[in-house]
């Protein structure tokens, strides 16, 4: 197993990539903290060598503790984020202030608190969720989301630089649409499902929306020891979007 003895520490586990991701890292014999702020969604997470807990990654002081608490992880992988939909001009200052306070600073806390331990354990490996929306491509009504998801590139970049002889590995796994909850609820919002599915799907070359489990995997192969070699990179998964 790619994980064997391996301790990782999740963020936005409770549903889509990021439940994908603890039950993939689990099944390759990780021990995996999964957290969310959705208690529901933490009480519906089953699997063997997952441990749930709640976690709002935009409460600096309960991201510390839980750091304190859980102590070196091998693996931490940022997940949380939100998508808000709209151009600039649909972006009030507290769309703004939200969406960077929760893809962005909040991911600064998180590494921030979890560093420090994984530097004196020797390393590890640290996965951001950025977006192929982002300094990769731009997409229509995606302003702010893509900003921030740039920021997160740039902030993986620094982190991969200035740490690489410690031992640490930072990089930053990219999609295009991937099936999850909050997109058919951000389907629904737009009036018609049927045709917010059918323009999402036709934006990827390949002609489908992404799985979660397709994420999940990259986020293994990036948390292994087989990627050794690998850092400082936004790696696309995207069906194509940003290669045509």
């Amino acid at each position: 197993m790619l994980l064997q003895g391996k301790k990782a520490f999740i963020t936005a586990a409770g549903a889509g990539i990021g439940l994908a991701t603890a039950k993939a890292f689990a099944a390759e014999g990780a021990e995996v903290i999964a957290t969310d702020i959705n208690e529901t969604a933490l009480g519906e997470i089953e699997g063997e060598r997952i441990t749930p807990k709640r976690l709002d990654v935009m409460d600096k002081a309960a991201v510390k503790a839980m750091a304190e608490e859980v102590g070196a992880v091998d693996i931490l992988f940022n997940c949380a984020g939100f998508v808000h939909n709209g151009t600039i001009l649909d972006c009030e200052e507290d769309d703004f202030d939200f969406s960077f306070n929760l893809n962005v600073k909040a991911t600064y806390n998180v590494t921030r608190a979890f560093l420090p331990a994984m530097l004196d354990a020797g390393g590890g490996s640290i996965v951001f969720m950025s977006s192929a929306a982002s300094s990769i491509i731009a997409a229509p009504n995606r302003f702010v989301y893509g900003a921030t998801k740039a920021a997160v590139i740039g902030m993986m970049k620094s982190i991969a630089a200035d740490f690489i002889t410690k031992g640490i590995r930072a990089n930053a796994i990219c999609p295009a649409t991937v099936e999850s909850p909050s997109l058919r609820e951000r389907m629904k919002a737009m009036g018609d499902y049927e045709t917010a599915r059918a323009a999402f799907i036709a934006r990827q070359p390949m002609g489908r929306i992404g799985e979660p489990e397709e994420i999940a995997d990259l986020a293994v192969f990036l948390a292994s020891d087989r990627s050794s070699f690998i850092t400082g990179q936004a790696i696309a998964i995207d069906g194509g979007w940003t290669n045509v």
